[in-house]
C-alpha cells in the first residue's frame, strides 16, 4: 500500500516526524514534495496512485480530489477538524473518511490560560521592548484572583479550562445549549448575563453556521469596559472588524488569539498586530504530547485498513465503498 502524507516540511517536523518511522514499517510512503501546503489539482497529481492520503489540517479534501482519485480509499485528517472535507463527495466516491484523537485538550486550553496571563500582565508588550532596546514602562496589570471568566460551549476544552479557572481562585459562567450540569464553582448562565459579567470571555464554541461571527459588535456593547478576549477555537467565531472597534474604543481591554481568519486558520496579520493584541500561529495543539497523539492516531487507522478493519473515529464507514472492494480483493 502507498500513503501520501501531505504535510509540508515545517509542519512534518512539528507534527509528524516521530511517527514516520512506525508508518513506514506498515506501508511505502509518499511525501508532499513541495516546500509548502499543496492545492488540490497539485496533490492530485503528487498522490496518484496511492490508496491512502494522510492529510495536515491545512489540506482540504474537495470534491475534485475524491473525484480525480481512482485509487484513493481513505482520506485520514491527522487533526480533528474536518469541516475543510468535502464528507458528501466522499461519499459519493466510496472513499473512507477519518479524523485523529482528541488529544490536544489540555494543550489548547492550557494556551488559553497563557494568553490569559500574558494580556492580563503585559509580558509580550514588556518583553518586546526590551527586545528593541527600549526599557519598558510599568504597566499595571491584573491579578486573576477574583475575577469572573466567561466561557461559551462548555465541551471537552471548556470543561477543562474552566477548571484551572476555577483552581486560580475566579469565578466561572458558562454559556452552553447542551449543558446538562455544571461541577461545584463553575454556573451556567444565558450569553447576556456572561457577557455583562465577566472580566474575560472565551469563545470556546464550535464552528459552523450558528457560531459564524458569535461575537458581533451587539456582543461587544454588551461587555464591560476592558474586558479581554481570548479566542483558541476558531476563527470565525469573531467579527475582526467588530473586535478592532472594540480595541479603539477601550471596550475591550485585550484580546489573546491563536486562530483567526488567515489561511490555516491562524490569525489575521493586521488583527495581530495591533496593540493590546497577543497573537501566535495557531499553537494550541503543538506540543509533543499532542502531535505525537495525532500521529500515531493515523499509523493505527492505517494499521486497520491493513488488517481489514475499519478504522477507529471513522465519520463515514458505511458509505467506504472502496475500501471493502479493495479488501475482497
Amino acid at each position: 500500500m502507498r500513503v501520501f502524507v501531505t504535510h509540508d516540511p515545517e509542519d512534518f517536523d512539528a507534527y509528524y516526524a516521530r511517527s514516520i518511522a512506525p508508518l513506514s514499517a506498515l506501508v511505502e510512503v509518499v511525501r508532499n514534495p513541495l516546500e509548502r501546503d499543496l492545492t488540490t489539482p497539485e496533490l492530485i497529481d503528487a498522490a496518484d496512485g496511492c490508496e491512502v492520503i494522510i492529510a495536515h489540517r491545512a489540506t482540504p479534501g474537495e470534491r475534485e480530489l475524491f473525484e480525480r482519485s481512482p485509487a484513493l480509499l481513505a482520506f485520514l485528517r491527522c487533526a480533528v477538524d474536518i469541516s475543510t472535507i468535502d464528507v458528501d463527495a466522499a461519499d459519493a466516491a466510496g472513499v473512507l473518511i477519518a479524523r485523529a484523537d482528541k488529544s490536544f485538550i489540555a494543550s489548547t486550553a492550557e494556551l488559553a490560560l497563557g494568553l490569559y496571563i500574558d494580556v492580563a500582565r503585559s509580558i509580550s508588550a514588556s518583553t518586546c521592548d526590551y527586545h528593541d532596546g527600549r526599557i519598558p514602562p510599568q504597566r499595571p496589570g491584573r491579578q486573576l484572583r477574583g475575577q469572573t471568566a466567561g466561557i461559551i460551549g462548555y465541551g471537552a476544552i471548556g470543561s477543562y479550562l474552566g477548571d484551572l479557572l476555577v483552581a486560580l481562585g475566579q469565578r466561572v459562567l458558562v454559556h452552553d445549549p447542551f449543558l446538562d450540569s455544571t461541577p461545584e464553582g463553575v454556573e451556567s448562565v444565558d450569553l447576556r448575563r456572561l457577557l455583562t459579567e465577566a472580566d474575560v470571555v472565551f469563545p470556546l464554541a464550535p464552528g459552523g453556521p450558528t457560531t459564524q461571527n458569535l461575537i458581533r459588535a451587539e456582543e461587544l456593547a454588551l461587555v464591560r469596559p476592558g474586558t479581554i478576549l481570548i479566542n483558541v477555537s476558531r476563527g470565525e467565531l469573531l467579527d475582526e472588524d467588530a473586535v478592532g472597534a472594540a480595541l479603539d474604543s477601550g471596550r475591550l481591554g485585550g484580546l489573546g488569539m491563536d486562530v483567526g481568519r488567515a489561511a490555516d486558520q491562524r490569525p489575521s496579520p493586521t488583527l495581530a498586530a495591533r496593540a493590546g493584541v497577543v497573537a501566535t500561529p495557531h499553537l494550541g495543539g503543538l506540543t509533543p504530547e499532542n502531535a505525537d497523539a495525532q500521529a500515531a492516531s493515523s499509523v493505527e487507522q492505517v494499521a486497520a485498513i491493513l488488517s481489514g478493519k475499519i478504522p477507529p473515529r471513522t465519520v463515514n464507514a458505511d458509505r467506504a465503498r472502496r475500501l471493502r472492494e479493495y479488501w475482497s480483493r
